[in-house]
């Protein structure tokens, strides 16, 4: 059985959507044999197939075609990752340090964050808490009625 490559890169759940395959691969991004290919490209069992995710390239083995959109855990009937030690190596690294850099003021804080956040600031909270009085009410200083 033989699939277009853009609709296998789908149904093994290596691109989220069909559209964003076909544009990994107008984009050059998806090799076989060393040579880029169409999204209308058809593959069979067998087949190795490239994906440059930069800065690193993985490599898959096809061994079975599914007919459609496969669960996650059914994957690895249909497909072998035989990617280089070296690129699975760069892939970590990368992930490692997207996951430690996050820059300041970019997103919402996470739930570490926020517990840090909560807890300077109930420790400043506690400390001015018994002394100060937050009421306004009591503000003999002013009269409306004076002329």
């Amino acid at each position: 059985m033989d699939a277009r490559i853009d609709k296998f890169l789908w149904s093994v759940r290596i691109y989220k959507t069909r559209t964003i395959a076909a544009e990994a691969i107008k984009k050059g991004r998806i090799s076989m044999g060393g040579t880029q290919v169409k999204a209308s490209r058809t593959v069979k069992a067998g087949d190795t197939v490239d994906v440059r995710v930069p800065p690193a390239t993985r490599s898959f083995k096809i061994i079975d075609i599914p007919r459609s959109r496969v669960g996650a855990k059914l994957v690895p009937n249909y497909i072998t990752e035989v990617t280089a030690p070296d690129q699975l190596e760069i892939i970590e690294l990368q992930k490692l340090a997207a996951s430690m850099n996050r820059q300041k003021g970019l997103g919402r804080p996470t739930k570490k964050d926020r517990r840090d956040i909560d807890s300077y600031f109930g420790d400043i909270a506690d400390d001015f808490a018994p002394d100060f009085d937050w009421d306004d009410d009591d503000d003999d200083d002013f009269d409306e009625n004076e002329d």
